[in-house]
Parts: structure tokens; sequence; C-alpha cells
């Protein structure tokens, strides 16, 4: 769906860092994506033809996926739900633990914010190998909504996240692979 264009210009602004956070990490910058409004506009315009007239709500992952989810919720005009790491948001809380590679995590939303039946869009800057979108689904599904798609800046296809998220039957999209 993206353009030629935006994928080549998101290519030549995403900045590779070696070695970050720990040596053998080829580290994906976005931050330069935010010092060219228009670029980002172009961005949020993609996003959002993928989920035009498919969602009643956006929700985002912690705390990368606010940068775009936010904007896609505000052109799609549905409510934006923010999934959180265990302990940020007050109670009533709804929580889903998920494993990691060593060990286990926890996000949560508040209770309430996600509607039965809404059909919702995950979104998030980056798929990798799929655990904490994974658990976001459980997150939505628990309180009785649909995922409905899936969205990503970008994917790391090596690392199989989509896998994950294939059993939950929503779309993925992504704009860029790495």
């Amino acid at each position: 769906m993206a353009s030629k264009e935006l994928i080549k210009q998101l290519e030549n602004t995403i900045e590779n860092v070696p070695d970050f956070p720990i040596p053998g990490i080829q580290f994906k910058d976005i931050s330069p994506i935010f010092l060219n409004p228009k670029l980002y506009e172009d961005v949020i315009e993609d996003l959002v033809k993928f989920s035009k007239g498919k969602i009643d709500a956006v929700c985002g992952i912690e705390s990368r996926g606010y940068l775009f989810g936010i904007a896609i919720a505000v052109a799609l005009e549905v409510p934006f739900i923010l999934i959180r790491k265990k302990g940020k948001l007050p109670p009533p809380i709804v929580s889903e633990k998920y494993n990691l590679e060593y060990g286990s995590a926890e996000i949560e939303t508040r209770e309430g914010q996600i509607k039965k039946g809404q059909r919702v869009l995950i979104h998030d800057d980056l798929l990798a190998t799929g655990g904490t979108t994974e658990a976001a689904a459980k997150l939505v599904e628990k309180q009785g909504a649909t995922v409905a798609q899936f969205s990503f800046l970008s994917v790391l296809k090596d690392l199989k996240g989509d896998e994950k998220l294939r059993k939950f039957n929503a779309e993925i999209y992504h704009i860029l692979e790495y």
C-alpha cells in the first residue's frame, strides 16, 4: 500500500545505529522522522488509509506505539486507548502477562475503555518477535472486543512476529521491512 516514494524517503531518514543497545544489534532510530512534519504526515496518511472504515478504536502499545497511534485515531475520529506496562495506569485495570526470552512481563489498560464488540486496531512502531503485540491482542479480546487490524511502521521479518498474530484473523500491515 505504501508508495515507493514514501518507503524510499523513510529508508533515507531512519538512522541505523550499529551495536545499540548491545553489540550485534542494528537499532533503527525513527526519531529523525519527527524532524520532518511532512514525512510524519505522509506516514500517518498511509497508516490511516489501511484502517479507514474498518475500526472503532486504536490501541497503542507503550511507548512508541503512541507516536503514530494517537494521530491515526485522531485522523479516523475514533478513540485512542493506552496499553501500558504494569503499574503505570490507575485502577481499575485489565492486565495480560506474557513471556519474554528470560522472564515475563505484563501490560495493562484501563477497564471499560475498550468496549465490547469494538473492532480494534493495535498499533506499534515495530513488530519484532510479536510477544508484546500478541499480549495486547489478548488484552483486547479479554474485554469482548475484536482485533480487526495490526499496523506497524516496520517489521523485522526474520523474527517472524507475524506468525504469532495470524491466530487473531486480523489484517496485518507495515510500511517497512528489515
